[in-house]
């Protein structure tokens, strides 16, 4: 078994308890892969309201919004609050060879999947090779 240990993990429950303030909200976590001619992003993001959600690609930086909100009635008091809230935010820095112009998303189940496909440019191309004669002229073919 593998424990991880964070010295701030504490520091924080503390002064979250002391200052009566919620977690700070951690990063998203994320899965990517490619498959075929495509790059898929999964974002886990459980307990966010789809209308929250907010994917946009401008210089080759795709930033994925989303944000969670307390689900208590007003002055509800919390005995427990380990659930972060608030606004989450990741950017991506995006290579030359992507499709910006054709990112897909969609929200499943607090999952949000993105799909950027690789530019028609960038697609692995098969080559012709032609043969030489003996006077070193390539024929077609």
């Amino acid at each position: 078994m593998l424990l991880r240990f964070d010295p701030f993990r504490d520091f924080d429950r503390l002064a979250s308890e002391a200052l009566g303030t919620a977690r700070t909200p951690q990063m998203m976590p994320m899965d990517c892969y490619r498959s075929g001619d495509a790059y898929f992003l999964h974002f886990d993001l459980p307990g966010v309201d789809p209308e929250s959600v907010d994917v946009t690609a401008e210089n080759s930086t795709l930033t994925v919004r989303a944000t969670r909100t307390r689900i208590a009635p007003e002055g509800a008091q919390y005995l427990i609050s380990e659930r972060g809230t608030g606004t989450y935010s990741r950017q991506l820095v995006l290579g030359d060879g992507l499709s910006l112009d054709s990112v897909a998303a969609h929200y499943r189940d607090g999952v949000l999947t993105v799909m950027v496909p690789v530019a028609e440019h960038a697609k692995p191309r098969r080559i012709e090779v032609g043969r030489e004669t003996s006077d070193h002229k390539i024929l077609q073919g």
